[in-house]
């Protein structure tokens, strides 16, 4: 008979103990504390009626998460991210390719070792001076 009474008070002083101050409801957390010492059983029944702090998980506990992708800000970031990074891509790519294709238009139209840009010997060419 003596054990459940005790277990009782250790339970309710080390609850109120380990709360939080600004968590403790009705009185402070002191007063509560002192209470349960002099009024050992009803002390713990009105600490856990009153001064209890509310431990009940709430629904708003952790921040929402989005529930689809096209809701969540990163993943949309990422995908203009993505798109951006592609377009640059793709102009860079066309870029390349008239550039390679300029270069190859130089190169068929170098001049020749007399300086003829169009392949033929100058010395054929009709009034040329030799």
């Amino acid at each position: 008979m003596v054990i459940l009474p005790l277990a009782f008070l250790i339970y309710g002083l080390i609850d109120a103990l380990r709360s939080d101050a600004a968590d403790v409801r009705s009185l402070p957390k002191t007063a509560w504390v002192l209470i349960i010492i002099v009024l050992p059983l009803v002390g713990v029944a009105l600490w856990l009626i009153f001064g209890r702090p509310d431990y009940a998980p709430q629904s708003n506990a952790y921040p929402k998460q989005p529930v689809a992708p096209d809701d969540d800000p990163d993943f949309l970031r990422n995908l203009e991210t993505a798109r951006r990074h592609r377009t640059e891509d793709e102009r860079l790519r066309k870029l390349q390719a008239d550039l390679e294709a300029r270069e190859a238009k130089l190169r068929e139209e170098k001049p020749d070792d007399d300086g003829a840009r169009d392949g033929t010997n100058r010395q054929d060419k009709p009034g040329s001076a030799s």
